[in-house]
């Protein structure tokens, strides 16, 4: 038998035997399962039970390690069980698309994307609680409310039923002890009124600083754009706004070229100042139905509602164009960066199933701009040139 005639099962086994798992071709038959009705009497033991489940779960992970031909070690493996268990869905799905497109699951990338999907769920678990913060907020300051303005309308009353006792007259020993009783408890509702007023204030202060801190993780630091995470939620509202509307609603992705290059010649500080050059402008085709995000390290997010696709497409390609046209500085060492250009990919959402369908459009026409020589933003599914000359 020759080298190619090798069954796979002969394969050196080492990471399998690190795992726990026996190499193929020398591990033995599974015995039958035990039958707790069968003659001998003895039901399955725990072991029994739970064993065969952690050997399929073991052998999955060690078939992501070969499947994308990762080294063994604990951050490989805890990625693949976290893959495997459904742990993390979104870094999965991200693995999947990006081995649907012939893309290598390198260890580099992995660990950049397991740091962003990170930060997203900080973020992500951040944001719920200050939403929890502020409906919580809202209603005891709502029940603060109506309890000041009843102890208010409690107090008026009090006032005014503590004047006819003292117009009854003087003299009676009862009165007298009414009046003291309704004097104390006219004191108090009125502390109690303060009290609630000062605490509605404060609330109010409090609802203040939250909503600040809202919008500041909504935020990228960096370009001062709305953030990935703003994005999800104005996708949203849009997409709800453009169907009630009956409006377009366009998506576009945005990407730097060669942007590792200018890292790599200029370093990060200058590569920073590169990507708040570009968020500036396109920052400045936003309104109130058109947002510029940064989707996250030199890629930027842009809807368009109520704005035709070639529209769409002409405004994002302007600022494409002016960018090409400048000839930036470095001013920390007086070098030029070169030509600093992006790619882009647009499509209608309307005119696909669904969000996710859309946006992989969007996302393929990205691709499609970079694979056919960068600089120049494609429409999903559509001619450049026809555009162009519809524009």
């Amino acid at each position: 038998m020759n080298e190619d005639d090798t069954p796979n099962d002969a394969q050196p086994a080492g990471w399998r035997e690190w795992l726990g798992l026996a190499p193929r071709a020398q591990a033995p038959q599974p015995a039958p399962e035990a039958d707790p009705d069968a003659t001998s009497g003895r039901a399955m033991t725990s072991r029994e039970i739970w064993l065969p489940a952690k050997r399929r779960l073991l052998a999955q992970v060690a078939d992501f390690l070969i499947d994308h031909d990762l080294e063994t070690m604990p951050f490989t493996l805890a990625i693949a069980y976290d893959c495997v268990t459904g742990s993390s869905p979104q870094l999965a799905q991200r693995i999947l698309e990006r081995s649907e497109k012939g893309l290598p699951i390198t260890l580099k990338w992995l660990e950049e994307a397991s740091s962003h999907q990170a930060r997203n769920a900080t973020a992500e678990a951040v944001a719920e609680l200050v939403g929890e913060l502020e409906q919580n907020l809202t209603e005891l300051g709502q029940t603060m409310a109506g309890a000041r303005n009843a102890t208010g309308t409690y107090s008026t009353e009090l006032e005014n039923h503590f004047a006819d006792l003292q117009n009854a007259g003087a003299g009676a020993d009862l009165v007298g002890r009414l009046t003291v009783l309704t004097r104390a408890m006219l004191d108090h509702t009125r502390t109690v009124e303060r009290e609630l007023a000062s605490s509605e204030s404060q609330i109010g202060g409090l609802q203040a600083r939250l909503e600040e801190a809202r919008h500041i993780a909504n935020q990228d630091h960096l370009t001062g754009l709305p953030n990935r995470r703003a994005f999800d939620e104005m996708l949203d509202r849009e997409l709800r706004q453009a169907r009630l509307g009956n409006e377009t609603l366009c998506i576009a992705f945005c990407d730097i070229d060669h942007f590792k290059r200018i890292n790599d010649t200029h370093g990060h500080a200058a590569g920073d100042r590169v990507i708040r050059y570009v968020a500036d402008t396109l920052g400045r085709i936003a309104n109130a139905t058109c947002h510029v995000t940064r989707h996250g390290g030199e890629e930027f997010a842009i809807l368009l509602r109520g704005v035709s696709l070639s529209e769409s497409w002409a405004r994002i390609d302007a600022a494409r164009e002016e960018i090409a046209e400048k000839r930036l500085i470095n001013r920390a060492n007086d070098r030029p960066y070169g030509k600093i250009t992006f790619s882009g990919g647009i499509a209608n959402m309307m005119a696909y199933r669904n969000k996710s369908a859309a946006l992989k459009a969007a996302d393929e026409a990205l691709y499609a701009a970079k694979a056919s020589g960068r600089n120049k933003v494609l429409i999903a599914g559509a001619d450049p040139k026809a555009v162009r000359d519809a524009a």
